[in-house]
């Protein structure tokens, strides 16, 4: 353990103790998804071992689980993860250590889907998108989980395609009737995309649309970001700031871009980035403790070892948030207050170069995992031995790619 951030934190009467027990507390949920094929627009490449089915993809996650000691829950898609009787498949994951997270509805690959789901003009089409909703809602009563994630693709293509605004009345209409279904012990995330696969307008997105239908519908409705579904040159942390002051922000879809939802590795581009967004949520954490944050990765690995990828992932995730911990708060109010830019962004960029693969390493040994979980995975010999009993002719994720 470095003793340079022993004495940082004592100066500010903090325990190496506290920083450990808040990283080992800290969750983030692993996507059903990510562990099976899929592909870019032009190929899926299959992966030797690639989940097959949920049952599979469970077990994958409860390997991730093992060798990181935070992923205990996993999120799942419909229809991809549909199962015969979901009480087996939740018992199943329990079985394994796991708990089955956030419900997420497909409205985009039906073909009745073509001009959209919830945002149709043709009532008969809504209503099938609203049971599909529904259907989503009696699921995660059935597994245990309390939330719906939602990410619509609804939008136009040209000018003078459809009516924006009746659009949005219909899409209000929709979700109010889903909303109802919630009850109290369910929330509604609602997650916004700039553009893709429409690419005149989308009808949910920015979080500004995400939000203001998120207020029309009640508290249980919040806003999802995805790291990835911006416009280059967004500010994420400001983004990230206005909805925790809102009390709106109810969680995340993790990864990284290049140019649009290229869905990479959290944090291989623009780490400093993804600090910056932790920054601001330890922050209000310091003032709002029980504002409620998912953390969830949303990635499909092409070309990568999906386990391995998605491992990765998460450490890199936990870096990110280990490193936000170190910010001296007390230093950086005292330069904002004084005008001080310069001090201001040295205190956070030192914390950010602080080496934290040390304290993390501790952290994992004290819960009695390996230091290193890439390292403890490669070491188990479950990739070979899933890629012998699953072959490589793996059925896709569904997931269509970036």
């Amino acid at each position: 353990m470095s003793s340079e951030i022993e004495n940082r934190l004592q100066e500010r009467g903090v325990t190496i103790a506290d920083v450990i027990a808040s990283m080992q507390q800290f969750r983030v949920e692993t996507p059903s998804w990510g562990y099976g094929n899929s592909g870019t627009r032009f190929k899926v490449f299959p992966w030797p071992g690639a989940a097959r089915n949920l049952r599979e993809k469970l077990e994958d996650a409860a390997i991730v689980q093992k060798v990181t000691g935070i992923c205990p829950s996993v999120a799942i898609h419909i229809p991809w993860d549909r199962v015969d009787n979901w009480q087996e498949a939740k018992d199943h994951a329990a079985h394994l250590g796991l708990r089955l997270g956030a419900v997420n509805p497909n409205l985009f690959q039906d073909n009745e889907y073509r001009f959209g789901s919830l945002c149709h003009p043709d009532a008969t089409i809504r209503r099938r998108a609203i049971e599909h909703m529904l259907e989503c809602v009696e699921i995660a009563r059935v597994t245990g989980s309390d939330t719906i994630s939602l990410w619509l693709a609804d939008g136009t293509n040209y000018p003078g395609q459809d009516d924006m605004r009746a659009r949005r009345h219909r899409l209000t209409e929709a979700l109010s009737e889903v909303y109802a279904a919630l009850g109290n012990d369910l929330r509604l995330l609602i997650e916004y995309k700039f553009f893709e696969p429409a690419f005149y307008h989308t009808d949910l997105s920015d979080w500004g649309t995400a939000y203001t239908l998120a207020t029309k519908l009640g508290p249980q409705a919040l806003v999802l970001v995805d790291t990835g579904h911006h416009p280059q040159g967004t500010n994420l942390a400001h983004i990230v700031s206005v909805l925790l002051d809102e009390e709106r922000l109810g969680g995340f879809h993790f990864n990284d871009r290049q140019y649009a939802d290229d869905d990479l590795i959290v944090g291989s581009l623009h780490p400093f980035e993804l600090f910056l967004v932790f920054n601001e949520l330890i922050a209000a954490a310091g003032q709002n403790a029980d504002q409620r944050v998912d953390y969830m990765i949303d990635q499909s690995h092409n070309i990568e070892p999906k386990i391995e990828a998605m491992i990765q992932s998460v450490l890199n995730i936990q870096s990110a948030y280990a490193k936000a911990l170190l910010v001296d708060r007390t230093q950086l109010a005292a330069a904002q207050q004084a005008g001080d830019t310069l001090e201001a962004y040295r205190v956070l960029r030192d914390a950010f170069e602080t080496d934290v693969r040390p304290l993390l390493a501790r952290a994992r040994v004290e819960m009695g995992l390996d230091p290193d979980p890439i390292a403890a995975f490669r070491s188990s010999g479950y990739a070979g031995k899933v890629a012998l009993e699953r072959g490589s002719a793996s059925a896709t994720s569904g997931y269509p790619g970036a």
